[in-house]
């Protein structure tokens, strides 16, 4: 499928771009067309699923890509955007949950219902302060989410942690 990389994002410009939304949930249906974030884009890249041109129309490669993610310091995000769609989840933005992505359990979209976990990617030499820590606990509580930590390592290697909330 057609797709034009722009300055922050990625549109598919394809008549058949509602198909990747509608049935996988990838990226927001605009006037414009399906809005790609880089992440989503690249891995559809690598499935082969779309081609991306740049505003020369020259082919996009997926190092091309790969290095503007990285520039971004979102590698580690795209790591385990990866990991949990091969998984079969669906991935959409945490944002306003203060969370890197939010998931929806195989078998259920974005239309069915709620998330089942917000992620907040980490990596392993980062430190996190207690109170942020616990706000990230307290919020994923407040919405009845799971709270899963994904530490990427330095060899690009995901170590999940499923974080609950107990009262003493």
């Amino acid at each position: 499928m057609y797709s034009l990389l722009t300055t922050d994002k990625v549109i598919v410009k394809d008549e058949n771009a509602h198909n990747l939304y509608n049935k996988r949930f990838y990226g927001n249906l605009t006037e414009s067309g399906l809005e790609l974030s880089y992440i989503e884009a690249l891995f559809l890249l690598n499935k082969g699923k779309i081609e991306i041109y740049d505003s020369e129309e020259n082919p996009v490669t997926r190092e091309e890509l790969t290095d503007i993610i990285r520039k971004q310091n979102d590698y580690p995000h795209y790591l385990v955007y990866k990991d949990l769609r091969i998984r079969g989840y669906i991935i959409r933005t945490g944002f306003k949950y203060g969370s890197d992505f939010r998931i929806y359990e195989r078998g259920h979209s974005p239309g069915d219902g709620h998330s089942a976990a917000l992620v907040k990617i980490l990596s392993e030499v980062e430190s996190i302060r207690v109170r942020d820590f616990s706000s990230y606990v307290r919020v994923t509580h407040g919405v009845r989410k799971q709270l899963l930590l994904a530490v990427v390592d330095s060899d690009y290697d995901i170590t999940y942690y499923n974080v609950s909330w107990t009262r003493p």
